[in-house]
């Protein structure tokens, strides 16, 4: 066997006739005995969609080899939430999610756990109680601690017989050749076979969790589409900073994009760092403003409304309101940001409403309602939610999730091409896909799928 680059294997033809390659795994190989076990289902991933993957894979009946390159799993659950752990949303929108491929087949996937039946398993098979927070429609543990999620999915998943494994890192998959099965490659030549391999290593997003592209890079050279990556929900930055005086003011706004046909509109928390923008709406709109940055083309224009207020109804306002101006904008908004827009439009906060001319109610009304956001990059990766972009999800069967080039993978989670707002989306995208790549891959492993061609 001989590795070219990071996790690319290339087997010789008598490595392909005999099964071998590099360190095959204790009771299975050539001279591992006349009935060695049946190898398992190795789920490549102990995040989300990885842990959910092996829990169903094991209530399938298969035997369950979970794999994770850190010394604990789930770091991404840890952090999620501000360490709360936003497990589900309230409500679920398909149209919300953003994909390259195919809105109806992201529907399917996403709709084949239902919201509710989701919420039931964290609660009756998990044990955890989750509570709405009103104002922004998230479902949370009672307990407002992310780590009882992440422990109580390895927990359900150990009470399965999953046999879990930290450590481990996959470079490579080699797939079935006669009788010998896939094997799963692992930093240091070590093979594991198994019946059926589910990929669920996520993807670029806060490297610092592990996750690092290898899962993305391995399938792609097995010949899948990867759809262009870029980092999603991520924050926005401006150079020069111009809006540093205004760090760590927040409030609501409603942020739009003006696209080719109509216009791509979010509503939310707005936060100014000191390095530009953050908080839901920013990062909700925020893959627009990446894709034209990484396309080369023309800045991706966001304008922002600062209030509930249109631009009728600040006109109407400003014109029928009485007092100084700057007053009347302190009422509906904070107040370093409201001598700053007077700032801009070049009025004093004691100018009453009266002596405002035509001109200068126009212009302070434009920046109020449809101020244009001055971002010129983002903090990319580094402080993504998730990856856009990823594995075509033609290419997978949506009823199992299994790869429709090569039968026994199954890819789930962050590593398919789609991603959901904040608010719990793309937990649900992972629980969801993991459930269905589990529930297939433990099939598969048992002889109840029986083999797909590429055309399948």
């Amino acid at each position: 066997m001989t590795l070219c680059g990071r996790g690319e294997v290339r087997r010789s033809g008598e490595e392909r006739e005999r099964g071998a390659g590099a360190r095959a795994a204790p009771g299975w190989g050539p001279g591992a005995g006349a009935a060695p076990a049946a190898p398992p289902v190795v789920v490549v991933g102990a995040g989300a969609a990885g842990l959910m993957a092996a829990i169903f894979a094991a209530d399938a009946g298969a035997r369950v080899l979970l794999l994770e390159r850190t010394k604990d799993g789930g770091r991404k659950i840890l952090i999620s939430g501000g360490g709360r752990c936003n497990v589900l949303p309230s409500r679920l929108d398909p149209g919300r999610y953003v994909t390259a491929s195919s809105a109806n087949t992201l529907r399917k996937l996403l709709l084949s756990w239902p919201l509710d039946e989701q919420r039931r398993f964290f609660e009756e098979v998990v044990g955890l109680r989750l509570v709405l927070e009103e104002e922004t429609g998230k479902l949370f543990p009672a307990s407002n601690r992310a780590r009882d999620v992440r422990d109580g999915l390895l927990r359900v998943a150990a009470e399965r017989g999953v046999e879990t494994r930290y450590g481990a890192t996959m470079v490579g998959l080699v797939p079935p050749a006669g009788e010998v099965p896939w094997q799963v490659l692992l930093e240091g030549g070590e093979l594991l076979p198994a019946a059926a391999v589910v990929v669920a290593t996520g993807g670029l997003s806060v490297p610092q969790t592990g996750s690092d592209g290898t899962g993305l890079r391995v399938v792609g050279r097995l010949g899948h589409t990867v759809h262009g990556l870029y980092p999603a929900l991520t924050p926005l930055t401006a150079e020069p900073p111009v809006h540093a005086g205004l760090a760590g003011v927040s409030l609501d706004v409603t942020l739009e994009a003006p696209l080719a046909k109509g216009a791509y509109t979010t509503t939310g928390g707005f936060l100014f760092t000191h390095r530009g923008y953050s908080g839901p709406a920013v990062l909700n709109i925020s893959h627009l403003a990446v894709r034209s940055r990484l396309g080369g083309g023309p800045r991706q224009e966001i304008r922002v409304r600062w209030t509930e207020l249109d631009a009728e109804g600040w006109d109407r306002v400003l014109r029928e309101a009485r007092g100084p101006v700057g007053a009347q904008l302190r009422r509906r908004l904070p107040d370093r940001l409201a001598d700053r827009l007077l700032e801009e439009a070049g009025i004093e906060a004691a100018r009453s409403l009266a002596q405002l001319r035509r001109d200068e109610r126009g212009r302070l009304v434009e920046l109020l309602a449809r101020y244009p956001l001055p971002w010129t990059g983002d903090e990319g990766y580094r402080k993504a939610e998730v990856t856009g972009g990823g594995i075509a999800l033609g290419e997978v069967d949506p009823r199992t999730l299994e790869s429709r080039i090569h039968p026994g993978l199954f890819l789930c989670g962050e590593i398919l091409d789609a991603f959901g707002p904040i608010g719990g989306y793309n937990f649900a995208w992972a629980w969801a896909t993991g459930r269905l790549a589990g529930r297939g891959a433990g099939a598969r492993a048992r002889g109840g799928l029986s083999g797909a061609s590429p055309s399948a």
